[in-house]
């Protein structure tokens, strides 16, 4: 694979396909994807949608707000990111108190449960190919915590120049990226040279990026890729975001992962815990945060 930018993969080939995604994770720790399963149509309805419940009065957005951990709920714009909104279903599987707390729409919630259920298919999709890379099988994602955050960028001509999100990483194992197809900003480490790449919109696409839980799966192999959101010009940006958190127990490296050649890097890891240090010691880049995870072998 070429340095020539982020790759684009089409999740309707056939042979090769679990190959090529390991590579990307190896390589860049991102991609984006095409023939993804996600209906065009539905990706610009739940655009709508969001943009409709960042219009509610704040008073009624801040009934999500979630006071226990960093990260889940309502997020208003504050002194770390003064242009960023944000409102989350912190587990998928259940989206009815968020449903019924911003007193969603019948028809509202129909398109967000459409949603749910395309993305989360291609989430399994991916792990499925993912293990099959790896030489392995099985449902890699298999009853997995999953949050849908949705995102809301105030800029105006003030911000122009400026860091919408800071660089950092993810804390899940991946994340799947609606992105604002017609605002870019979105810059990826390329971890070879250090140099902010852009990751631009690309109609029809999904970016798809490994956090910190991917890397400890992958007992290093993946990239957990830094990003950061830019500010080019004074115009609102969605973006839409699905966080394959990790599973209900701790996680480890599978054994297949591991041999003399490739020790074992982590100690197994409680991905609630694990989000909670990285929010408690401030450490927003997860190669900072997983040093206190690391086994005294390495």
């Amino acid at each position: 694979m070429g340095r020539d930018g982020v790759p684009v993969i089409d999740m309707e080939k056939g042979e090769g396909l679990g190959e090529e995604l390991v590579k990307a994770c190896e390589e860049w720790g991102c991609f984006r994807v095409v023939n993804h399963g996600v209906p065009a149509e539905l990706m610009a309805e739940m655009k709508l949608v969001a943009a409709s419940l960042f219009d509610l009065p704040r008073d009624i957005k801040r009934r999500t707000a979630n006071h226990h951990e960093h990260g889940k709920g309502y997020i208003g714009c504050n002194p770390v990111t003064p242009f960023l909104e944000g409102l989350s279903i912190d587990e998928i599987s259940s989206p009815k108190e968020f449903f019924d707390l911003l007193e969603v729409s019948p028809h509202q919630r129909e398109i967000i449960n459409n949603y749910i259920k395309f993305i989360r298919d291609l989430a399994e999709l991916l792990g499925r190919k993912l293990l099959e890379g790896t030489g392995l099988a099985g449902d890699l994602f298999e009853g997995w915590y999953c949050q849908l955050r949705m995102n809301k960028y105030h800029y105006g001509p003030e911000s122009v120049g400026l860091k919408g999100v800071d660089i950092h990483t993810d804390p899940s194992f991946l994340t799947i990226l609606q992105d604002d197809e017609n605002i870019n900003g979105l810059q990826v480490v390329d971890k070879y040279t250090g140099e902010f790449v852009p990751l631009d919109p690309v109609p029809g696409t999904l970016a798809v990026n490994i956090g910190d839980i991917g890397k400890v799966w992958s007992n290093g192999r993946y990239c957990n890729v830094k990003h950061r959101v830019w500010c080019f010009e004074p115009k609102t940006r969605y973006s839409i975001a699905l966080f394959v958190l990790g599973p209900n127990e701790e996680i480890e490296a599978p054994s297949e992962l591991v041999d003399l050649e490739h020790p074992r890097l982590y100690v197994p890891i409680d991905v609630v815990k694990y989000r909670q240090v990285r929010h408690s010691t401030r450490l927003s880049i997860g190669d900072d945060a997983l040093k206190l995870f690391k086994t005294t072998a390495t």
